[in-house]
């Protein structure tokens, strides 16, 4: 799989272990910006996913530098169940969160990215850190697995979806209802649930680059 590449600006690149379990990530922050964006990958997938790596690289370019990070161990990941539950998929990125707060270095306002049963996971942290969490986005998300928690969620949450992914699209409109009011939902016309149609990643990539932007860049910088 191939996408444009990103000319990204010059950026501080580590290998890391995230959090008491110690789980493999890759942290990127570019020279002179501390905002930081934790991905967190859907079912079946992992930090090495092509399409969030390709997202990572619209952001770096921004200048907003990213975590990507595996939110199981092997052996966890080899049971499906892990796979799908949420609260425990949620409390490892709230881990990365603090572990980040806690001593990665110099950060600032951080962001959340999620994917598939991740964009569940990121809304759950987004509720149980909402005076670190500055914005969250999802792409091709299962918010609806987050319903339990999306009334605590504080910050504003983008919601992208492929045109041709209408299952999904019905349940990111119903769970829409239950998110802050800033929270917005845009669809991208012909996409279909990886995103996978030309240009449609992109496009995806290019409305979280914005949505980030305006949220954690903009409000605190100005």
């Amino acid at each position: 799989m191939k996408f444009e590449q990103q000319r990204a600006r010059p950026a501080r690149l580590q290998d890391v272990r995230v959090g008491p379990h110690a789980l493999p990530g890759t942290l990127v922050q570019p020279a002179g910006g501390a905002a930081v964006v934790l991905f967190a990958h859907g079912s079946g997938s992992s930090r090495l996913s092509p399409r969030n790596r390709y997202v990572a690289e619209v952001l770096h370019a921004r200048g907003l530098g990213t975590l990507l990070f595996d939110l199981l161990d092997e052996r966890e990941a080899r049971d499906r169940a892990n796979v799908f539950d949420i609260e425990l998929l949620g409390q490892r990125l709230v881990a990365a969160i603090d572990w980040l707060v806690g001593g990665a270095g110099p950060v600032g306002p951080l962001g959340l990215f999620g994917a598939s049963t991740g964009a569940a996971a990121a809304l759950y942290a987004a509720a149980q850190r909402p005076d670190r969490v500055a914005a969250v986005v999802s792409r091709g998300g299962r918010p609806d697995l987050a319903a339990p928690w999306l009334a605590e969620v504080r910050a504003p949450v983008l919601l992208v979806v492929g045109g041709h992914d209408p299952d999904v699209l019905q349940l990111n409109r119903l769970a829409l209802r239950g998110l802050p009011a800033d929270a917005r939902l845009e669809v991208v016309p012909g996409a279909t649930h990886l995103f996978e149609e030309p240009g449609t990643l992109e496009a995806a990539a290019g409305l979280a680059a914005d949505w980030f932007s305006r949220h954690m860049l903009t409000e605190h910088t100005a």
